[in-house]
């Protein structure tokens, strides 16, 4: 048995090979499903996210043709080798705790993985694709995820632009529940810096665009409300946060209409954040009094401090993973032999229990407590046949020893079993 992982990720494949070959729900479903048409695949998880394609699969040695065949039908293509990776064993079960602990994000901590990793394991148990070895696997690492979170920071401050304006935001102003805030631009950083906000408990977020049409797409999809680009300051006087992302080649929000809104707002101080380049908001507007302005400088130091900060922090999580890693491992060298083992056993059993039903066809005058002392007794045979086998092939996990007692004890006592068991 080896436990491997083949894929492709955002290290070794660039957006647009990650585009073309990444896997869909149905394809994921029909593979799973289809799993024991693939020579030697005996369990499979398959995790996909914009970032990753991989299948963790446990399989019988020399089937590597196997599992490249199964990636490349959930793709519908082949694939360059030169974009894949494939880890073995220990190597495997160390990559997979690092996606889950957000150690090979492109974002280092990032979060939604872990719930992405947790998805892939619930889908692939739910297709009876997977058993004891990957049951483990998934279960272990989706601890260690959580573990690693609990027990470090590597999550904590944020390291995208947009996220940190929130998080500026929601420090300054002492908490973001019930707020409002008004968003130039419906473009990608808009909409995740929206989101952000929202996240934080914002009661409303008005949007505006030059094109009408855009900014009322973005506001039904967050929930919020569409103005005109030309009223947008305006309705700006009852706001608490004003967010600027838009791709104008000058500042969309001068000194001289800041000043106008300041008097309308009657003292009541206001947020600035400009995250374009270039900038949307004149620099001179930092100096009116009421308001204050953070731009997309000021934003990328607090990036670059929480990102050196994430990095400390993912010292320890390595720590942690190390030790998880290396508990699974040493478990592993005896789940190898379980399939054996419990073939062995469940074979030997039915064999106790039809010699016990002749046994018993032959004194019909035996008492109920007889026949328990002779179910004991015969239980008692059996184990102590397979105790000693049972005992060298654990003795023998993860030493040179372990494929000699495996093909022994698969000679002397499986093929018996199997030839004794059809008389």
């Amino acid at each position: 048995m080896r436990l491997k992982v083949l894929g492709l990720n955002h290290k070794t494949a660039p957006i647009e090979i990650r585009e073309k070959f990444s896997i869909g729900k149905e394809a994921l479903r029909r593979g799973l499903e289809n799993l024991d048409s693939y020579d030697g695949l005996n369990e499979a998880v398959i995790l996909t996210t914009c970032n990753r394609s991989e299948i963790y699969a446990v399989t019988e040695d020399d089937c590597e043709a196997s599992l490249h065949q199964f990636l490349n039908d959930l793709i519908g293509g082949s694939i360059d080798e030169k974009f894949l990776y494939e880890h073995d064993d220990a190597a495997c079960t160390e990559h997979l705790f690092k996606v889950a602990a957000g150690l090979d994000s492109l974002v280092l901590g990032e979060g939604q993985i872990l719930s992405q990793v947790k998805e892939a394991y619930t889908t692939a148990k739910s297709a009876d694709a997977t058993s004891t070895i990957l049951n483990t696997l998934f279960n272990r690492a989706i601890a260690a995820g959580k573990r690693v979170r609990t027990e470090t920071k590597i999550a904590y401050n944020s390291v995208s632009v947009s996220s940190a304006a929130v998080e500026l935001a929601n420090k300054k102003l002492g908490g973001l529940e019930g707020r409002s805030a008004l968003i130039f631009g419906a473009g990608k950083m808009a909409q995740l810096t929206a989101q952000h906000l929202l996240s934080h408990g914002l009661k409303k977020i008005f949007v505006a665009n030059h094109h009408l049409s855009r900014a009322e797409e973005m506001a039904n999809k967050i929930g919020g409300v569409a103005v005109a680009w030309e009223e947008a300051l305006t309705s700006a006087a009852h706001v608490d946060i004003i967010i600027t992302s838009t791709g104008a080649p000058h500042y969309v929000i001068k000194t001289w209409q800041t000043q106008q809104l300041m008097t309308r707002r009657e003292g009541r101080g206001i947020f600035f954040i400009d995250i374009a380049v270039p900038r949307d908001v004149d620099p001179e507007v930092g100096k009116i009094k009421g308001v204050t302005l953070y731009n997309i400088d000021d934003l990328e130091s607090v990036v670059e401090k929480n990102l050196q900060a994430r990095q400390r922090e993912a010292v320890l999580a390595k720590k942690i993973i190390a030790e998880d890693v290396a508990a699974l491992t040493e478990r592993f060298k005896y789940l190898n032999f379980q399939p054996l083992m419990a073939n062995l056993s469940e074979r030997a059993e039915k064999m106790r229990r039809r010699e016990v039903r002749k046994i018993l066809g032959k004194l019909p005058d035996m008492t109920d407590d007889e026949r328990k002392i002779l179910e004991q007794m015969t239980r008692r045979i059996v184990r102590k046949l397979l105790r000693m086998p049972m005992m060298k092939l654990n003795a023998s996990a993860g030493t040179d020893e372990e494929n000699f007692y495996t093909q022994a004890v698969k000679a002397l006592f499986t093929d018996e079993v199997k030839s004794f068991a059809q008389n």
